[in-house]
């Protein structure tokens, strides 16, 4: 008798704000999704961190990398937004896997304590830390944020696409504050 192979569907969970969306995030992405069968990359509504770009924009400029990603690993990748418990939106996709990027200590401090968490919620699903590339270990989205609302270059940053969204979201709020003063 013929054994069949045995083969597991696995599926992973990448959240963030995402605002914006990285080339570190893009590197976390790339590598988490070469360990599952499908990557649900959720971005969190999130309005604690009163994000700079609209949860629709974020949304796009996660979606406009996928198709490369694809491509590169060919992953299935959706890409959802969230407004819940972490454990909740993963439970309700089919994860069993939280995929979190470390940059620093200070990221894996909070990671760890997430992770605690996480797990007594809910003991069936594992969160997994992958660090963060060399060349992408001293990109925050915050960084990003700031160097861009006064002038500088962000290319190396993040995607063409994302910095043509983040730059239109910095030149709206321009125009909003100079409305607002007049």
């Amino acid at each position: 008798m013929q054994s069949v192979p045995l083969t597991l569907h696995r599926v992973g969970f990448y959240a963030g704000t995402f605002d914006p969306v990285t080339i570190g995030h893009l590197d976390i992405m790339e590598r988490a999704s070469r360990l599952v069968d499908k990557l649900v990359v959720g971005v969190a509504r999130n309005p604690s961190k009163n994000p700079l770009m609209s949860l629709e924009d974020r949304l796009a400029c996660v979606q406009e990398v996928l198709p490369i990603l694809h491509a590169r690993t060919e992953t299935k990748f959706v890409v959802i937004p969230f407004d819940s418990l972490l454990v909740d939106a993963v439970r309700k996709h089919g994860a069993t896997l939280i995929f979190r990027g470390l940059r620093v200590m200070s990221d894996f401090d909070y990671e760890i304590q997430m992770s605690g968490v996480n797990k007594r919620l809910d003991d069936g699903i594992e969160s997994v830390f992958l660090m963060a590339s060399e060349r992408t270990q001293f990109i925050s989205s915050s960084l990003v944020r700031e160097i861009a609302r006064y002038g500088g270059d962000i290319s190396e940053f993040v995607t063409p696409e994302t910095q043509v969204r983040l730059l239109a979201c910095l030149q709206r709020q321009k125009q909003q504050s100079a409305t607002e003063k007049v």
